[in-house]
């Protein structure tokens, strides 16, 4: 019998593959890709032709910058909604206006949604 969360695992990549098949990312208009772990929130703007990433923030940058104070009391699809908002910031003083939303594999739903919505904010069109 095979291991559980080997399944899982495979499953998972699975669905990055299916997502990734339909999506890509150019210099004009980069590929918004999400990753979020247990704690933090990660974004970056990546060309795929050239294989660069154009932009990139977390929750983690916005902390060292001291415009984030990770308390007790902010949710973690607040602190992503400001993720997207600088990301958003960072794109437009690049002359990034419209990008490819890849939120890999997981659902449109929580934090992702939040730093898709923060991004829109921002200034972003998807």
């Amino acid at each position: 019998m095979r291991n559980p969360q080997a399944i899982l695992k495979e499953k998972r990549l699975r669905r990055k593959a299916r997502v990734r098949a339909k999506i890509s990312g150019t210099f004009t208009r980069p590929r918004m890709s999400v990753y979020r772990s247990l704690k933090h929130i990660y974004v970056q703007l990546i060309d795929d032709e050239k294989g660069r990433t154009l932009v990139s923030c977390s929750d983690l940058e916005l902390i060292k910058e001291g415009k984030l104070k990770k308390d007790h009391n902010m949710k973690k699809t607040e602190v992503a909604h400001k993720v997207g908002k600088r990301v958003a910031e960072k794109a437009l003083k690049k002359g990034i206006v419209k990008v490819v939303f890849d939120k890999n594999w997981y659902k449109f739903h929580g934090r992702v949604k939040a730093v898709a919505d923060g991004a829109r904010e921002g200034g972003l069109k998807f």
